[in-house]
């Protein structure tokens, strides 16, 4: 795996830990900024809402500018956005600083997958995004820690601060080792490049995404007064479940982005099952202390096992447009990690308790599986039309894999498409 690649995921655990550490911030900056917790958490569904918007937008607007000159422009907007809410005189300049850091962490997200994907063969694409994502891994398990230990100690900009420092290293790191990636020789516009969206595979891509995120983070944004009510732990627990999950997380991105690649749906199917059985188990054993850690543990491991591959089915079904696939797979995570709190909150609000959240969240990644396995029936049928078509004779230039060293993302527009699934034409399960 080239170092450029890590360089990136360093890069995510910076964007991670700025996205994720607020939940351990609130009630001081509540109190610094003279504003109720509610009102402060607005600034995580503030940032949220802003990597859903700016997914797409950013790499729409980027489309154009080399590669990694835009890497730098938007880890630098997003460590000034850091240093901005350091700043904050009000609450009002703290919000518009992280919508601004959003939009700069969902441009880094979408150019960043972008690029490495661009950088590895085809075979090793899901090895690829595990990397970037076990940076964001890696924020949950130690940098959303350390930023709640730096707002206890020395207050809740010096968090700010420290994400600011990562993002500098970051920057020095992408003007280092990020290579020159060439945009494609035959220019599409932004028309052709959402061409895409007329792929159903896209959007069942994109439903299998949301669902399966939303589903776990239905439960895993109430995780915290399900553990301290239901199990009956105490309050000290939390940061250790929580932090047991990032681990099960790290563990799971590193064996799905080994597995993914060559049992791509194989991965799909059986995580979000896993998924889905976990939840049942929680819903059903969640007043058991034993059961609601270990199960936390296993919820991290499922959710993120599936994470490599559900970024690098996006890819190979939307290879024609590399850039728009990474800010539509972020996107669609993010409407799932907005989606499923809300779907969590509506079913406390309904009086069924915490341990409901879980029933809930096994409801969307059943929907999930029923997606993959539609998915997967097309992708076969494809397959099968390709192989008895007389075309399918017919020479292929191909733009990844191992006999295409080099810059892939140069070539991957001109690549020949047939069928549904975006040209690819691997085994996949």
């Amino acid at each position: 795996m080239p170092l450029a690649v890590y360089i990136l995921g360093l890069s995510v655990f910076a964007l991670g830990t700025s996205e994720f550490m607020l939940s351990g911030l609130l009630p001081p900056i509540a109190e610094d900024m003279n504003v109720s917790i509610p009102q402060a958490g607005l600034l995580i569904s503030a940032f949220a809402i802003g990597m859903v918007v700016g997914a797409p937008l950013l790499a729409a607007a980027t489309l154009r500018l080399p590669r990694k000159i835009t890497l730098v422009a938007l880890i630098s907007v997003f460590g000034l956005g850091q240093v901005a809410g350091a700043l904050a005189p009000t609450y009002e300049v703290l919000f518009v600083s992280r919508v601004v850091s959003a939009l700069a962490c969902a441009g880094f997200w979408a150019v960043g997958a972008a690029v490495a994907i661009a950088m590895v063969p085809m075979t090793s694409r899901a090895r690829a995004m595990a990397v970037m994502i076990g940076g964001l891994s890696i924020a949950n398990v130690l940098g959303v820690p350390a930023g709640a230990f730096l707002g206890e100690r020395l207050g809740w900009r010096s968090a700010f601060w420290a994400v600011a420092g990562a993002s500098a290293i970051a920057l020095v790191g992408v003007l280092a080792r990020i290579p020159r990636i060439p945009l494609p020789e035959r220019r599409f516009g932004l028309k052709d490049e959402l061409s895409i969206y007329r792929d159903r595979q896209v959007w069942l891509s994109i439903g299998v995404t949301a669902l399966a995120a939303g589903g776990v983070f239905c439960a895993f944004s109430y995780l915290a007064p399900l553990l301290t009510d239901v199990a009956g732990l105490a309050d000290g627990w939390v940061p250790t479940v929580l932090a047991l999950f990032g681990v099960g997380a790290l563990v799971g991105t590193t064996v799905g982005g080994r597995v993914a690649d060559a049992h791509l749906f194989g991965v799909l199917l059986s995580g979000i099952t896993a998924s889905t059985v976990l939840l049942t188990a929680l819903a059903l054993f969640a007043s058991s202390p034993v059961a609601a850690v270990v199960l936390s543990f296993l919820l991290g491991f499922s959710a993120f096992y599936t994470a490599p591959a559900l970024n690098a089915r996006m890819f190979n079904v939307a290879g024609a447009a590399p850039t728009l696939a990474g800010a539509t797979t972020t996107a669609a995570f993010n409407l799932g990690n907005t989606g499923g709190p809300w779907l969590g909150g509506t079913v406390i609000d309904a009086g069924f308790g915490f341990a409901s959240t879980a029933w809930a969240g096994a409801a969307m990644t059943l929907v999930a599986i029923a997606l993959v396995t539609v998915s997967l029936r097309l992708h076969s049928g494809s397959r099968v039309v390709r192989a008895v078509s007389p075309r399918s004779t017919r020479k292929w230039i191909p733009s990844s894999g191992p006999d295409a060293p080099g810059d892939h993302s140069a070539h991957a527009a001109s690549t020949p498409v047939t069928g549904h699934g975006g040209g690819d034409d691997r085994p996949e399960f």
